[in-house]
């Protein structure tokens, strides 16, 4: 079954464009705010310094990825 989901999702991601992509990063930014508000707290701080983590562990892959196809494109005009 999860591979049925793992298929599924590549699917999605090639035929996704620009603003679908903006909108799912609005949705789960929007997740995230109300998970956050529902958390108590005294788990705040944890909370915190886990999201922080994972925040950083996610954005910079994705941004040296990016900054790859920066240079790729402007090798290629």
């Amino acid at each position: 079954m999860l591979k049925n989901w793992c298929a599924a999702g590549r699917l999605m991601l090639k035929d996704m464009d620009l603003e679908d992509m903006a909108a799912l990063k609005v949705c789960l930014l929007a997740m995230g705010t109300l998970l956050g508000l529902s958390v108590p707290f005294r788990w705040k701080k944890p909370a915190a310094l886990l999201g922080s983590f994972l925040f950083v562990g996610t954005y910079l892959p994705l941004m040296v990825r990016l900054l790859e196809c920066l240079t790729r494109a402007e090798r290629e005009t």
